[in-house]
């Protein structure tokens, strides 16, 4: 209990230090996950059945604590798509226009839009979207020869 009550507390002061900029993304990340993945690991030992009973027999008051372990479960960075040092803000709108277009190609396909004038404005954009894309692994070239084909 003692292991649950000190990473109730950390990963407050982490919290109110990474809103407050006294930790850098780059050091909050994988503190956070790491508290993240510790939280999880002793809730499942099963010592403690409510975190939110203990909290409160043990007048802990963690709000941005209960929040990202109890409700999130994932760092702040994640949470909020945060671009880390290396990748750039164009990169992260790229990929979520990517799945922005693959989930309307999706989408038209559910709703039986099966004629080529409908599908090929739709696949045309994935396939230059992901052009854009220069970090994508060399296997994936395949795939996208696939969705040229079918294009």
């Amino acid at each position: 209990m003692a292991e649950l009550f000190s990473i109730l507390v950390v990963t407050e002061a982490l919290e109110k230090a990474y809103i407050r900029d006294a930790v850098s993304a780059q050091e909050y990340t994988p503190a956070c996950t790491k508290l993240i993945g510790q939280f999880k690991a002793a809730r499942d030992l099963g010592t403690v059945v409510d975190i939110e009973a203990f909290m409160r027999d043990y007048k802990l008051s963690c709000p941005a604590a209960t929040k990202r372990l109890l409700e999130i479960g994932v760092p702040a960075t994640v949470e909020h798509a945060v671009a880390e040092a290396g990748t750039s803000r164009q990169h992260v709108r790229t990929v979520a226009d990517i799945t922005t277009a693959f989930i309307t190609l999706m989408d038209a396909i559910k709703l039986n839009m099966v004629a080529m004038d409908q599908l090929h404005p739709l696949l045309s954009e994935i396939i230059q979207l992901l052009n854009k894309v220069s970090s994508l692994p060399p296997e994936f070239e395949e795939h996208k020869i696939k969705m040229k084909n079918w294009w």
